[in-house]
Parts: structure tokens; C-alpha cells; sequence
């Protein structure tokens, strides 16, 4: 039951321009646009400065990289730096993800194919089997695997060396990683949403790529209404470029960029259409009581775990609406974007 919602909630997302999610179509394309190398990595200043340092200082011992953990929202780049980080050091990456980890022996085959120094990245590493996490224990510490053979008094532990490497992770939900997991990485790094200063930069250089010829004010434009997301601004880049090809004259410029944005329901910020019919429902049929999840799902006809965990999220980091004990507040911001008059307090 749980995977079908689940397979459900996906479908949704997918189904929105403006989704956070890696589409079908994304998965190539990405690869082509990913940067390589961290001078070519844009943003995330702070995380850069800091991860140089410990690759330098690993590269200089001639040691691996101590473990790394990268949480933040999803589309911010969390497998792009894995793969920036492992051609720095100039070795190898091995990629896979928590669910696909389903027992210690698929995990044991992927360390034991490891070889000095790699860097084994697994993504939404929060969903590893509990089982496959304690076998993960020794690997990490003490670069070992644990295993028991047999049965009852004749059972014995086995041990198997396995070469010094680097454990990258990457989660959106940091706070469901146990506690001894979470220990064990040695550096943790918080990627945050993009300014769309830094995503008009990523925009530029993914139109370079992609044989684009753009406007620095169209770049601008796609930017601030990415969501601060690179996912997001690269798919947007793409669906304009359509745009620009069969109804402008190739080139993006602001006209057609505006033009095309709006024929997707992209709004100034960001929003979409099913955005602003929350904010709608809030503001007008409830007249911006606090309203429960249950209620919003009712009148907007989308689901309670889709409305929380696709939708909200977003217009809670941009200030739209507050969760209170009482149920949900549309904020000024929200009323102003929309054009309605701000109640009085």
C-alpha cells in the first residue's frame, strides 16, 4: 500500500515543471551539464572553501578523504558535488543508493570491489535497511567488514580487510539518519538553496553547453523563478529553448523567455498553478483562518502527503505560510503576491 501512494505521490511530481525530483528526461542531460571540477562548481561558497581544504590536506597525506555527509533539499547538487569531490581527489566513484542496498551481501560486494582511496556515494542513504547500516559500522571505522559463519556453538565471526576509501551520503532528510550513522562521518555538509545570482551563472553555462545563445536578462528571469534550484533551471533553460526554437528566432531573450515561462504557469517566484490554488483556497475560502492540512486537501482536491510534503515546503521557505498549532496561516507575503489586501491584524 505503501509503495503504490508512494509510486503515486511520484507520478504527481512529475508531472510539474517546477518539480524537485529528477524526471526521466533529466537524467542524461544532467550528466552533460554537471561540472567537473570545483572552480566549475557554482555556489555553495562556504561548503567549497571548506571541502578544498580537506581535499588538499587528504591529497598531501596521501590519504583518503575522511567520510562526508551532504543533506539539503533535493535538485541542490548533492550527486554533482560526490562526483566533483572524487575528481578532485583523483580516484575513482562508485555510485548506488540506500534502498537499493537491500542485504549486507549486496553491500559487502560493493566494498570489496573497491580500491585504495575510492569514494563509494550513496544517495538517500537515511532509507539503508537497518541490518545493512550495522554491517556499514565497521566499514566506515575501522575499514572492515564483520560477517558470522555458521550456526549455534560452532559459529564464528570472520573479518575481511577492506581498503581505506570514502563514504559519501546524501539525504534531504538528515534528522531521520540514526544517531550512530550520523557520528561517523567526519565532515557534514548543509547545501543550501541557490541565490539567483549564482543560478543565472549555472544558466549561462548550461546554455553554453547546450549550444544556446542567451540574453543576460533571460538568463536572470529563468533564475528567479527556479526556486533556487539548479534541477529546476536547467529544465527551464530546456522548455525555453523550445520556445525560442519554434516561436522566436533561437535566440532566448527576455521576450520569449517571459513568454514562455508564463505559457508553463511559472510565476515571478516560482509558483505554479497548483501553488497559487492553495494560497487561493487559504486566502479566500477560508479568509486566512488557520485551516488544517485535511481541509486544504479537501478543497484544492490534492492529497494531505502531497500538499506536505511537495507543495508546502516551498511556500514555507519563501515566508507564504506559517505552520501554527492551530493549522495553517497564509502570511502578508502570500496575499501581496496574489494581489489581495492584507488583513488587519
Amino acid at each position: 500500500m505503501e509503495n503504490k501512494f508512494t509510486s503515486h505521490m511520484d507520478e504527481q511530481e512529475d508531472e510539474r515543471i517546477v518539480s524537485v525530483r529528477e524526471m526521466p528526461e533529466d537524467s542524461d542531460i544532467e550528466v552533460t551539464l554537471r561540472p567537473k571540477t570545483m572552480k566549475e562548481y557554482v555556489g555553495q561558497t562556504k561548503v567549497k572553501d571548506n571541502l578544498n581544504v580537506y581535499i588538499t590536506a587528504a591529497k598531501k597525506r596521501k590519504e583518503a578523504l575522511d567520510h562526508v555527509l551532504l543533506y539539503g533539499p533535493p535538485g541542490l547538487g548533492k550527486t554533482t558535488l560526490s562526483s566533483v569531490i572524487a575528481n578532485e581527489l583523483g580516484v575513482a566513484i562508485n555510485m548506488t543508493s540506500g534502498p537499493a542496498i537491500e542485504k549486507a551481501s549486496d553491500l559487502a560486494a560493493i566494498l570489496t570491489k573497491l580500491n585504495e582511496n575510492d569514494v563509494l556515494f550513496i544517495d538517500e542513504i537515511h532509507r539503508l535497511n537497518h541490518k545493512v547500516e550495522e554491517i556499514l559500522y565497521p566499514a566506515m571505522e575501522d575499514f572492515a567488514l564483520d560477517f558470522m559463519v555458521g550456526e549455534g556453538p560452532s559459529a564464528r565471526s570472520v573479518r575481511i580487510n577492506l581498503p581505506k576509501f570514502t563514504l559519501i551520503g546524501a539525504t534531504t532528510k538528515a534528522g531521520m539518519l540514526t544517531g550512530p550513522l550520523r557520528d561517523r562521518f567526519g565532515v557534514i555538509c548543509r547545501l543550501e538553496i541557490y541565490t539567483p545570482d549564482d543560478l543565472a551563472k549555472i544558466v549561462r553555462r548550461s546554455a553554453k553547453i547546450l549550444g544556446c545563445d542567451i540574453e543576460e536578462k533571460a538568463a536572470y528571469e529563468i533564475a528567479r523563478r527556479s526556486r533556487g534550484t539548479p534541477r529546476i533551471a536547467n529544465r527551464l533553460l530546456r522548455r525555453v529553448r523550445d520556445f525560442a526554437e519554434v516561436q522566436g528566432s533561437g535566440k532566448i531573450d527576455i521576450t520569449i523567455t517571459k513568454y514562455a515561462l508564463d505559457s508553463m504557469e511559472v510565476d515571478s517566484l516560482g509558483l505554479d498553478n497548483v501553488d497559487r490554488n492553495i494560497l487561493e483556497a487559504m486566502i479566500v475560502k477560508f479568509g486566512g483562518r488557520a485551516v488544517g492540512l485535511d481541509t486544504i486537501a479537501a478543497a484544492t482536491g490534492e492529497e494531505q502527503a502531497t500538499i506536505e510534503d511537495m507543495y508546502e515546503p516551498y511556500l514555507i521557505q519563501i515566508g507564504f505560510i506559517a505552520r501554527t498549532p492551530r493549522g495553517r496561516v497564509p502570511l502578508p507575503a502570500a496575499y501581496e503576491h496574489l494581489g489581495y489586501t492584507v488583513p488587519p491584524l
